[in-house]
């Protein structure tokens, strides 16, 4: 089994399920709050999105059909980093149960004020285009790092897309019991590990083209082997990278217990 069916299987299917669980979800907030009647906007939404993505992939693949370039692949491996630590940070931000269920209500909420269709069905597709758009340019660098788009790399989409089928089904009958909070943890932590390996691959695009400077360091033989760029600049940023992530998620968090706390003050006096 080759690396590239592992990662890119892994990834289809961690898109695929977060937006299965979003959907999901939604429809039964929907159904909670009597609105039941609006779920058939909400999956055509969805199914927008899904073609939508199949589209934004052939735009991709035809506008990125050019020569070969280690610049342009740097900064599309770039770009896929930056979004996966944001999907990350926003995993990790959500995975309160609490902090989730209001998330998912809050939008619910917005789409159901304006009294159409319309605008629950764009919440789906929105939601779910996001995914989609963000499987296009993920696989898209895995494909960069991994040499070109191989049979393995095309086993392991068709393998996600067959258990996403499955998992579609069960998915709908327990939405409401998944244990959200682990399945949130364990995704983002994936993201965040992928986006630093994508970040050593995009240094590596650079140092190719004299962009930046190479400077081995002690054990790079081991490095090499578990996927890492072995050099002191590639090293040295993604640590710094992973300094201001953990800065940011402490500061976010810091700001949410400060809200939450402001909020519990309000409300005390007015009982």
């Amino acid at each position: 089994m080759s690396s590239a069916f592992v990662q890119a299987a892994v990834i289809l299917l961690r898109e695929g399920l977060e937006a299965m669980l979003v959907i999901a979800a939604l429809a039964g907030y929907l159904t909670k709050v009597g609105a039941g009647h609006r779920i058939k906007a909400l999956y055509g939404g969805a199914l927008v999105a899904v073609a939508a993505s199949f589209v934004a992939a052939w735009l991709f693949a035809v506008l990125n059909s050019g020569d070969h370039s280690d610049v342009l692949e740097g900064f599309i491996i770039l770009l896929a980093a930056a979004l996966m630590l944001y999907v990350s940070g926003w995993l990790m931000v959500k995975q309160d149960p609490r902090g989730w269920q209001d998330y998912l209500a809050h939008k619910a909420d917005q789409a159901l004020s304006q009294g159409t269709v319309w605008a629950v069905g764009a919440l789906a597709f929105f939601a779910v285009f996001r995914e989609g758009a963000e499987t296009v340019l993920f696989i898209n660098a895995l494909a960069k790092t991994e040499g070109g788009w191989s049979a393995g790399l095309f086993a392991g989409l068709a393998a996600a897309a067959v258990a996403l089928a499955v998992l579609f089904y069960f998915i709908n009958l327990i939405a409401r019991k998944l244990p959200l909070r682990p399945l949130f943890i364990v995704t983002s932590a994936f993201l965040f590990v992928m986006a630093i390996k994508f970040i050593g691959e995009a240094v590596q695009e650079f140092q190719e083209q004299a962009i930046i400077t190479v400077t081995d360091v002690y054990g790079s033989s081991f490095l090499t082997a578990i996927g890492l760029n072995p050099t002191l600049e590639a090293l040295s940023i993604q640590f710094l990278v992973i300094l201001f992530s953990f800065a940011s998620y402490s500061v976010v968090q810091r700001n949410n217990r400060l809200m939450r706390e402001e909020r519990k003050a309000v409300v005390r006096p007015a009982e």
